[in-house]
């Protein structure tokens, strides 16, 4: 019996994770985790963004401002290409993305601006090119 409400909360808490990610555009996202590691995968998306990203006190789009500064903050080389596109599609605009680059920068020092600079203009890049081709975007960077 226990282990059957154990499941059906941990169905629950992966079942928002998802709910999240579509919000985000972001459904596709950690597939090599789903490949490597079905397990792996549903406790990603359950506790990442079932538990954490779901929870009350913080929009979606605040919790997603909050991402974005500390992964500038942390000059990560990889990830960040599908925060600036979940921060776009969240309605964060392309200015309010610069104002966090500028604002991480100056407390955490402008290499951590410069990564993240590069990193924006992959993404922009990326859309231009789509739209000048009449593509549907989908980037190559994720």
């Amino acid at each position: 019996m226990k282990k059957t409400k154990v499941r059906r909360n941990y169905d629950a808490r992966f079942e928002r994770g998802m709910r999240v990610l579509k919000r985000m555009g972001r459904q596709n996202l950690m597939l090599n985790q789903k490949a490597l590691s079905p397990e792996m995968y549903e406790m990603s998306v359950g506790h990442l963004f079932g538990d954490v990203w779901g929870r009350p006190g913080l929009s979606l789009r605040d919790r997603q401002l909050v991402t974005l500064a500390a992964n500038i903050a942390m000059a990560r080389p990889t990830g960040n290409h599908s925060h600036y596109l979940s921060a776009m599609r969240l309605g964060i605009t392309r200015r309010q993305i610069i104002e966090v680059m500028i604002q991480v920068g100056h407390y955490c020092g402008w290499p951590t601006l410069s990564n993240a600079v590069r990193q924006f203009t992959e993404i922009v890049e990326e859309q231009k090119q789509a739209k000048k081709l009449g593509k549907k975007f989908r980037s190559k960077l994720l």
